[in-house]
């Protein structure tokens, strides 16, 4: 042991036994940590640029279907006044709404449109967000989708803590 008595060195003492780190023969492992968090920050940096495209690319599409929804009640609302006028409206509320209207159709009072509205992603990423939309009167006892409602209005439905009623 060089340095001081009891076996504890001076300050400032480098002799053969200072520890792994200090010596010019310090070993092969020497930075492997500061490769390992540059490679960690690489890593989260695609992430997070991963994460605002798959962000941007929702956005659009919310862009493109309220920019539908909004379009086809508008066309709804003219439906009255014949296609052109309706899909003319149409095409004024989408693109009023950032979108572009990429078809209209009018079948009796129903109005159906679809858009389109730019992503903004990377140039990489091609295409446009659509989106659909139907507006229109419901007719007389069906609902939209064409499948009759069920109401319970034709039949008894047993509650708890009512009387069920019944013959007798």
């Amino acid at each position: 042991m060089s340095g001081a008595a009891g076996g504890r060195r001076a300050v400032g003492d480098s002799g053969p036994e200072s520890g792994p780190e200090s010596g010019p023969d310090s070993g092969p492992d020497d930075g492997s940590a500061t490769v390992l968090a540059a490679a960690a920050v690489g890593v989260l940096v695609c992430l997070l640029g991963l994460g605002l495209q798959l962000g941007a690319a929702t956005l659009a599409r919310h862009r493109a279907e309220s920019a539908a929804d909004l379009a086809a009640l508008a066309g709804a609302r003219e439906a009255v006044r014949g296609a052109d006028v309706a899909c003319g409206r149409a095409a004024g509320i989408a693109a009023g709404n950032g979108a572009r209207l990429v078809s209209c159709a009018v079948e009796g009072w129903t109005v159906i449109v679809v858009t389109a509205s730019p992503c903004g992603c990377l140039p990489s990423v091609s295409g446009d967000a659509t989106g659909r939309a139907r507006a229109g009167p419901v007719a007389q006892g069906t609902t939209p989708s064409g499948v009759p409602a069920m109401t319970g209005g034709d039949r008894e439905v047993n509650v708890p803590g009512r009387a069920e009623v019944g013959p007798g």
